[in-house]
């Protein structure tokens, strides 16, 4: 019975029945095309590469699709906000290509400088004059035609600068106060200038990434704790600092309190959710965007998303969200470098938490932040930013080992060559890290040697009797010789004893 077992078993994983136990544990041949092509080397660039083409595309689409009535009312011309998103997925496409081909050693060395740049455009954007106020909150540079939100590529410098930063202290076993010291002042210092704007949107999303870096570093949970209490607590104070954003909370907890006034936004979501039904109304069709749901092309395109094709649409777009989860996580989890792994994981996160937000304060769930979906919602600044992120994952799947191997083993692959990248450099331990390997062999040497010396002096002392007599070198022998000899002519003399008794 257990050897059909065995037999069983060892078909299900794909291996010979005739393999030994230790190839048949060690033997794992995919069953099928996709696990074979799940295994191959570049499967995860590949996948980043497709759901970021996807996601673009179809931002695109729904972005032209739901700003057209209103940019013909501001501008007179219906191509406006979709010709500002396409400069801006432009521009995001360029820094997604710079992202692929730069290399780590350089991407960890000009992290901190980014940061400190951001602050202080975050200090600049502020000063009347500079700063441009909308919406209520002061935090956009505007050049032309054209816009940039500095908190923006505030999130993406702090996300790198923290992953090699933890990477760094990790690998060096700093103690606690050392890796939080730069880090946590660092975020409250870019927090407070979010506060300042005032942005409740950027503040969270900045938390997800202070949070996600705490966690994915394997920091004590009760740091993570208090560091998940502090910014809830800063984010409701921030919600209820303000006039409009407490109207927004208090009509999330009683949401018929007042439809026609801060209700009204949330109102119309689910009425342009509710109309598209399952297939929806067609792309286009939809009649949300006719001046009934402000910023239907910036905060609330998924209620146009699901209005205009339906549930299927929705679920096939949180479906996509889904794969670049899957493809994050992936990438995070057979990436050999600490820093690329610790960025993409908190990348990951930092993604589908505004995700998840947007989409819950679209269909009822959380109150309104005004935090926009991820390459879906009409917004310049965020648009590059996700894309530079998600080139940084892109490079981060190139970076693993087995991609690596098979990159400079000459092995052909359409996309890298199509794009022209650069081979990766495999991943090497840094000077402060072979360092210390090379004092922890050291020490592990006499640990190594210290069990045996137990052993050793455990043996059981030869008694005196035992001990060899030492005797004149040129007669040869020792009394345990004579004795022996002695013991074995007993036993002769015994045995033919025995012999003769035997046979009579």
């Amino acid at each position: 019975m257990s050897n059909v077992l065995t037999r069983l078993r060892l078909r299900r994983r794909g291996a010979s029945v005739d393999a030994t136990p230790a190839e048949a544990a060690t033997t794992v041949v995919p069953r099928t095309r996709f696990g074979a092509w799940l295994g191959r080397p570049m499967t995860s660039f590949h996948l980043i590469i497709a759901v970021a083409a996807l996601l673009t595309t179809l931002g695109l689409i729904m972005v032209l699709s739901a700003s057209g009535v209103h940019s013909y009312d501001a501008d007179g011309s219906p191509w406006v906000i979709f010709g500002k998103q396409l400069i801006w997925t432009l521009v995001g496409l360029f820094a997604f290509y710079g992202a692929m081909r730069m290399r780590v050693h350089t991407m960890r060395k000009l992290a901190f400088s980014g940061f400190a740049i951001t602050i202080v455009l975050l200090v600049l954007v502020l000063i009347p004059g500079i700063g441009k106020e909308a919406n209520g909150s002061r935090g956009w540079f505007v050049v032309g035609p054209l816009s940039m939100q500095p908190s923006e590529l505030a999130k993406i410098a702090f996300a790198i600068w923290g992953a090699h930063l933890l990477a760094a202290r990790r690998m060096e076993r700093a103690s606690l106060r050392e890796m939080l010291i730069p880090l946590v002042p660092a975020a409250v210092v870019a927090l407070g200038l979010i506060v300042a704007q005032p942005d409740l949107g950027q503040t969270v999303s900045l938390g997800i990434i202070l949070l996600a870096l705490l966690w994915y570093a394997g920091l004590p949970l009760r740091v993570f704790l208090s560091s998940l209490f502090a910014v809830m607590v800063s984010a409701a104070i921030l919600a209820v600092s303000e006039g409009y954003r407490s109207d927004r909370v208090m009509s999330w907890l009683n949401p018929t309190a007042d439809l026609q006034g801060s209700g009204y936004q949330a109102k119309q979501a689910r009425y342009a959710l509710a109309n598209g039904g399952i297939f929806g109304d067609g792309l286009g069709q939809g009649t949300a965007k006719w001046n009934y749901l402000p910023n239907a092309h910036n905060d609330f395109i998924f209620a146009i998303i699901g209005e205009e094709l339906g549930f299927i649409g929705a679920a096939g777009l949180l479906c996509l969200f889904g794969l670049f989860a899957y493809t994050g996580m992936r990438i995070a989890r057979r990436s050999a470098d600490p820093f690329l792994r610790l960025l993409t994981a908190t990348a990951t996160m930092w993604v589908l938490g505004q995700v998840f937000i947007n989409v819950g304060y679209v269909i009822g769930l959380l109150p309104v932040t005004g935090l926009q979906l991820p390459l879906i919602s009409a917004g310049g600044t965020s648009t590059a930013t996700t894309l530079l992120i998600i080139g940084v994952i892109a490079n981060a799947a190139r970076h693993e080992p087995e991609a690596v191997a098979a990159l400079r083993a000459g092995r052909d692959d359409r996309v890298n060559k199509l794009l022209r990248l650069p081979l990766p450099e495999p991943y090497v331990p840094t000077r402060t890290e072979a360092v210390r390997d090379r004092l922890r062999s050291r020490k592990d040497k006499p640990a190594a040697k210290a069990p045996r010396k137990p052993a050793r002096d455990n043996r059981r002392k030869p008694h005196t009797a035992d001990r060899p007599v030492r005797r004149s070198r040129h007669h040869g022998g020792d009394q345990r010789r004579g004795r022996r000899s002695a013991g074995q002519r007993h036993q002769g003399r015994r045995a033919r004893t025995l012999e003769g008794q035997r046979h009579g």
